[in-house]
């Protein structure tokens, strides 16, 4: 081969491989972006009573994904110890089926508590909160407070 093939070669390559860094997504690290909202649900009461209107916590993804953990913990603890206790903590040992949306305190199918017989602890209100969330290789985080 001649120099000037080698240097097509090369350049091409060169080329090739800067499309592929700065214009795909395959060297870009995964993340899921959560929102929240709170809605009152109403919870039906015993023998005919009136259902009582309970607040709902309601995270939401913006796609589909396996949950392999959830964890919600105190804002402030956290900053301070990365492993502060959680509020709630969710792990799979198996595969999950995929959510979009999900409710604070839910028994997501595939997923269970990190430690056995342990429930979400209610939520208290103008604290802030940080919800951490595994999927996989994807991970997120979103605060959140409730009002």
């Amino acid at each position: 081969m001649t120099k000037k093939t080698w240097l097509l070669i090369v350049v091409a390559v060169v080329l090739a491989t800067t499309y592929v860094v700065f214009f795909t997504d395959w060297f870009k690290p995964q993340t899921v972006q959560i929102f929240h909202t709170t809605r009152n649900v109403r919870m039906r009461g015993t023998r005919g009573a009136k259902g009582v209107e309970m607040p709902s916590l309601i995270f939401g993804l913006n796609r589909q994904l396996k949950l392999t953990e959830i964890k919600v913990v105190p804002l402030a603890a956290y900053q301070t110890n990365q492993n502060a206790l959680p509020l709630w903590h969710l792990t799979s040992d198996s595969n999950s089926l995929p959510v979009k949306t999900f409710v604070y305190g839910q028994n997501i199918r595939g997923l269970k508590p990190a430690i056995a017989g342990n429930h979400a602890q209610p939520l208290v209100t103008n604290v802030t909160y940080r919800l951490l969330l595994t999927a996989g290789k994807i991970k997120g985080e979103h605060d959140f407070e409730l009002k």
